[in-house]
């Protein structure tokens, strides 16, 4: 068995794209467009060699309602180089981190259509740094 994807449906592809690859730093692999079935699939990648996940974004042309949001799905997550350089990275694009990474370890920040985005610092925890140590969490994720 191997793992192939997680589809997220998108109200907004181009906002979706501006989070996932601009901001976030995924890779657009593969895209189908369906005018028969009104539909657009953006696959997505981290572009890490031996890193076969993907990230499926799925946007129905036609769709004019808010997705309902449920606990049944928890949030994508990443490794990175360096959490606080992300973060900061992220914060300076406009995201806001909604659950800082106080720890040097963990944070979380949220897609356009509400996802939740788990990063995680490769290897051992940071030292704790300013100003995230202080920061309190916004909202929630």
């Amino acid at each position: 068995m191997r793992y192939l994807h997680t589809m997220l449906r998108v109200k907004n592809l181009d906002a979706a794209l501006d989070f996932f690859v601009k901001k976030l730093g995924l890779v657009e692999v593969r895209r189908t467009e369906s005018e028969k079935g009104r539909f657009t699939l953006v696959f997505l990648s981290t572009g890490a060699e031996g890193d076969s996940g993907q990230v499926e974004l799925t946007y129905n042309w036609d769709s004019t309602e808010d997705y309902a949001r449920g606990r049944f799905f928890g949030h994508l997550a990443y490794e990175v180089d360096d959490i606080y350089a992300t973060c900061a990275r992220l914060q300076e694009a406009g995201v806001v981190v909604n659950r800082p990474p106080r720890d040097g370890h963990m944070a979380f920040v949220k897609a356009p259509d509400g996802q939740s985005v788990e990063l995680l610092q490769k290897g051992g925890a940071l030292a704790p740094k300013e100003p995230w140590a202080s920061m309190p969490n916004t909202g929630e994720w």
